[in-house]
């Protein structure tokens, strides 16, 4: 039973991260308050705070202070990826143990698993590298991930 979270684990900080880019994204051109975003998306306005200022320092993210201040993204939506996104908060999109999995050494009949985990990270950047925010935000996504998910298989939690 609660071995069905040990696969693939969504921070909740790259999860906000995703959220709020997203309703920058919605708004359009123009400071949106971060109170709006916290309270459009249900974030704490402190962790928020702190997930915009990083995605400041990745330059997807502007911002202004004062009164007709607040934030906006950077650059277009179409041009921001999830992965982009993930990376600006948590870092590398796939890590073992803390390493990236080019540089892990394993031997004897577990010596495969370092191409094992490069395949994961493949797949996970095929995904949220082919996502934009317009495409969220307009509410479509690429055929092929439109595909994968319209197999009933994908939504069963192995």
């Amino acid at each position: 039973m609660g071995r069905e979270n040990a696969a693939m684990r969504v921070s909740a900080k790259a999860d906000y991260a995703l959220r709020a880019v997203l309703e920058l994204a919605a708004a359009g051109e123009g400071p949106v308050k971060g109170e709006r975003i916290a309270q459009a998306q249900n974030i704490p306005l402190k962790f928020l705070e702190n997930i915009l200022l990083e995605l400041r320092h990745d330059g997807l993210v502007a911002s202004q202070r004062g009164a007709e201040g607040g934030y906006w993204l950077a650059r277009a939506p179409e041009e921001i990826t999830l992965a982009e996104v993930i990376r600006a908060v948590d870092g590398p999109l796939a890590n073992v143990r803390g390493a990236r999995p080019e540089t892990l050494e394993y031997s004897g009949p577990a010596e495969r698993l370092k191409d094992v985990w490069i395949a994961v990270r493949a797949n996970l950047r095929a995904v949220l590298e082919s996502v934009t925010l317009a495409d969220l935000a307009a509410g479509n996504l690429p055929e092929e991930i439109d595909a994968i998910t319209s197999d009933p298989e994908a939504w069963q939690p192995h």
